[in-house]
């Protein structure tokens, strides 16, 4: 999957991913490519720039590390954070019903 298509929705990936504990930036790249079967293989450079960016809006914290001599930021999902995830995925369940429905398939993917 190409990066573009997560555009919109990749703040609620990140978050979703943060929920399950604090990870550094590339801890949270393999989780999303875990989580989606290999499908979300998202560069660095769409990652990093999305959690500096929910860093300063709020919904994460950041703290550095040192991990083999390397140093590592570790972020963590805030209670802003978890507020906007709960927004996002009430949007989504929203989202994927109105388009399901156009689109021919129940909210259960049966097609209509």
């Amino acid at each position: 999957m190409k990066p573009d298509a997560v555009r919109g929705h990749l703040d609620g990936l990140i978050l979703a991913v943060l929920e399950r504990g604090p990870r550094h930036g590339y801890a949270v790249i393999e989780a999303l490519q875990a989580s989606s079967g290999g499908a979300l293989d998202l560069p660095t450079g769409t990652v990093y720039p999305a959690l500096r960016r929910l860093e300063r809006a709020g919904r994460l914290s950041g703290s550095w590390s040192t991990v083999g001599g390397r140093e590592r930021r570790t972020y963590t999902l805030t209670r802003a954070g978890r507020h906007a995830l709960a927004l996002q995925r009430a949007e989504w369940d929203e989202f994927s019903r109105v388009v399901g429905d156009v689109l021919g398939r129940g909210p259960e993917g049966r097609a209509t």
